[in-house]
């Protein structure tokens, strides 16, 4: 083993070169280490006729000492003669330890590892779990309110509630439906249908229009029977009072179809008694009264109950109407001042009114929410052969605001008459053809 002239460092006995500077020695030196620079073997060195001062190193070819700054010298240690000491790697700064976060929980990590956020993963836990909570919520007001509808449904009508008797009204053919309705149970002739209303509509274009039949018109029944009667007594007698619906409807409906000249296949009935509670469900109707009358209207619907009378007025313009009010306003009779509204065509033009603003309320989202409630009232209030998918799909096409409304009056195609000691109305000249024809030119296509 020698040392390099150059630079102190070791040479392995056989080597040319030196392995720390490069450079080739020219002669071998001897062994000499120290630890400070005020070593007297240095100081030697420093005088010697050496070309460059030797500095006996302790590092072997190729190894070079580890330094870091943990054992630095400090600035008043530099003529210190103590031997420097290093370590490597530098150790990780030390963090003061935190707080848990909440009592019996630790904030210990894996050695190595970043430190976690458990304050975020707590927050999308609670907010992973409250969507869940809102979804199952959800998930079961539908199902509720699923089953419900579906129940109200079979309810109201002969079809499967789904079901689809006019192709969800996705046609450009006209489509009708006759409007019976009767005062029900308690009523002095309760399955009497003194309202009739024809419902025609174009389901493509929305155009309406809306047929009054008045209930005390002279027709022929059994069909080709030679017996006549009053056609609001069709619906009662077919049906055996109201204890067979479907015989009923389907028996009035064949009668108004040959009247009006009008293919009508569907039909449904209204009972006004439940139709009040429907009304009041729903929040009431604003009604546009066109005239103003006062008339004389049974406190009590069944006399043997109360059989005094009542005085009631209505005045000209928009009004909010109840269900009660809105009964007595469609079904007032013995008007006291204003005569037009003591006829039938007046109560049957006002029972559209009634109609037409129950089904504009419905029509409006803020109803909704009160209709679920209302539904057992219309439970036994509405019966029809079409299904609820079908009525719901028929009131969405209906435009009431701009129907077209025709009424067979004693001012057009109709004359006032007696049959058997009672008022009735027959044809004009006993004309059922002009009938047709009338209807046929108002029709809105």
């Amino acid at each position: 083993m020698s040392i390099c002239t150059y630079c102190g460092a070791e040479i392995p006995d056989g080597a040319k070169f030196c392995g720390v500077c490069g450079r080739v020695p020219s002669g071998a030196q001897s062994t000499v280490r120290y630890s400070s620079p005020n070593d007297p073997a240095r100081q030697s060195n420093v005088s010697s006729n050496a070309p460059y001062p030797i500095k006996n190193s302790t590092r072997k070819p190729y190894q070079y000492s580890p330094v870091t700054p943990n054992a630095r010298p400090q600035p008043g240690d530099i003529n210190s003669s103590a031997e420097v000491e290093y370590s490597y790697p530098p150790k990780a700064p030390s963090h003061p330890a935190q707080p848990p976060l909440y009592p019996g929980s630790t904030n210990a990590t894996p050695k190595g590892s970043a430190p976690r956020r458990p304050r975020r993963r707590r927050v999308r836990m609670i907010g992973c779990l409250s969507a869940l909570v809102l979804l199952v919520i959800l998930g079961t007001l539908t199902i509720v309110t699923g089953q419900k509808v579906l129940a109200f449904g079979s309810a109201i009508s002969t079809q499967s509630p789904l079901s689809t008797q006019a192709g969800y009204m996705n046609t450009s053919d006209r489509v009708n439906i006759l409007l019976m309705g009767y005062g029900g149970a308690g009523h002095d002739g309760a399955y009497l249908t003194d309202s009739l209303v024809v419902m025609s509509i174009i389901p493509g274009t929305r155009h309406t229009t809306l047929i009054s039949v008045p209930r005390d018109l002279w027709v022929q029944y059994p069909p080709n029977s030679g017996n006549y009667t009053k056609i609001n007594a069709i619906y009662t007698m077919a049906s055996n009072g109201n204890a067979n619906p479907v015989a009923g409807g389907a028996a009035l409906t064949q009668k108004v179809s040959l009247v009006t000249g009008l293919t009508i296949n569907y039909w449904m009935t209204i009972n006004f008694a439940g139709f009040r509670k429907f009304i009041d469900g729903i929040g009431g109707v604003d009604v546009n009264v066109p005239d103003a009358f006062t008339a004389k209207y049974p406190k009590n619907d069944d006399p043997s109950i109360n059989a005094s009378w009542i005085t009631v007025h209505f005045s000209k313009g928009e009004q909010h109407m109840d269900g009660a009010t809105a009964i007595v306003y469609a079904r007032a009779r013995y008007v006291l001042d204003n005569n037009a509204e003591g006829s039938d065509f007046a109560r049957s033009r006002r029972q559209q009114l009634i109609m037409q603003a129950a089904l504009s309320q419905l029509k409006k989202w803020q109803t909704w929410p009160s209709l679920y409630s209302a539904l057992d009232a219309l439970k036994g209030t509405l019966y029809s052969n079409l299904s609820l998918a079908d009525l719901a799909s028929f009131a969405l096409k209906m435009d009431l605001n701009g129907a077209r409304k025709l009424g067979l009056t004693n001012n057009n195609v109709l004359v006032d008459s007696s049959a058997n000691g009672q008022y009735i109305l027959a044809p004009r000249n006993n004309d059922w053809q002009a009938i047709i024809n009338y209807v046929k030119q108002g029709l809105y296509n």
